[in-house]
């Protein structure tokens, strides 16, 4: 509830309020006192003014406050009450995460690729609010892990949820191709105009039917935009293994082909991102999200309820009162 006035100019008329109070005040100190002769008056000196006479001196209160209260109310006082609408245009998002073996590299200090990977996408969930998103896992092949949606709470359980290939069972690889398709096979139905997909590997393709370009290409057709983010230092890097004789940690060449995924981003509007730790990740992903921005009005209703009613009301009821008693109880005799 907010109060106001349609017409607030009009409160300028209460500086007038005080001049007229005062107007008797003044005319009384400067009129010239009537002479005439008076009886002894000090028989009745300790006589106390009876009430009627204490009184009668506040009957102008009651008009100037009523005065007061028609003021206000040709001010037009209002209440208003607030409503929003909001309507919005989201952008439904695939995001393509490679869950290859390569992406336990540990060169994301202190966690490995898949778990730097997983925090960022986390993040850049909880602040696309008004999006569905969706999610698609792949390695040797490509897997829906998550169809468009806005439970972002669900979303991000599942995120928490995603292990690498080996650690499930599923054939080691990178089908970058796949990836692309299955993604873009989650958006090509939907109505809106704003379809992305943000693809993450650390690899080359290696794997899947789907050559990467021509599922770059369907990707375009369908107007769905693919940014890709190549994740991995230069070089060798420390890669977890399984080896009969336990775990050990290898350093290995970390290879990606970033010719590849800047094709693919061209070719469909999109970009190219490059990051070598959790620092570049992070603002790959505030990037992102600062390009695909969702279309939200905001339209604001405000009803008024006209409150003058209830200043005249009492104001009304104030004169007549001032009369009354003038013309009554605190009525002058000649």
């Amino acid at each position: 509830m907010n109060l106001g006035f349609a017409e607030p100019r009009l409160l300028a008329l209460l500086v007038l309020i005080p001049f007229l109070a005062a107007t008797p005040l003044w005319a009384a100190w400067t009129r010239q006192p009537a002479s005439m002769r008076y009886a002894y008056n000090l028989l009745v000196g300790d006589q106390r003014r009876s009430w009627r006479l204490l009184m009668r001196g506040s009957l102008p209160v009651l008009r100037f406050l009523a005065l007061i209260l028609i003021i206000l109310a040709i001010a037009r006082p209002q209440i208003g009450e607030a409503r929003q609408i909001v309507e919005s245009e989201g952008i439904d998002i695939a995001m393509a995460l490679d869950i290859s073996g390569s992406m336990a590299s540990l060169d994301f200090e202190p966690q490995n690729r898949l778990s730097a990977a997983k925090d960022m996408i986390r993040e850049f969930i909880s602040r696309r609010e008004n999006d569905r998103i969706g999610l698609v896992v792949f390695a040797q092949d490509a897997f829906i892990h998550s169809p468009p949606t806005i439970d972002h709470d669900v979303l991000g359980f599942l995120v928490n949820e995603i292990e690498l290939a080996p650690d499930l069972g599923l054939a080691d690889g990178t089908a970058l191709g796949m990836g692309i398709a299955t993604a873009a096979n989650l958006l090509k139905d939907s109505p809106v105009e704003s379809k992305v997909i943000v693809l993450l590997t650390d690899g080359v393709n290696t794997a899947g039917e789907v050559d990467p370009l021509t599922a770059a290409v369907a990707a375009g057709i369908l107007d769905i935009k693919v940014h890709t983010i190549a994740m991995g230092k230069p070089g060798t890097v420390p890669v977890p293994r399984r080896t009969p004789a336990g775990n050990t940690i290898s350093l290995e060449d970390s290879e990606l082909d970033e010719k590849l995924l800047q094709r693919i981003a061209v070719s469909t509007g999109g970009q190219f991102f490059r990051a070598i730790d959790a620092a570049d990740l992070e603002r790959i992903y505030v990037e992102i999200d600062a390009l695909e921005r969702s279309q939200i009005e905001v339209r604001t209703i405000i009803r008024y309820q006209e409150m003058a009613k209830w200043l005249l009301a009492p104001a009304l009821l104030l004169m007549v009162l001032e009369l009354w008693l003038r013309n009554t109880i605190f009525r002058r005799l000649p």
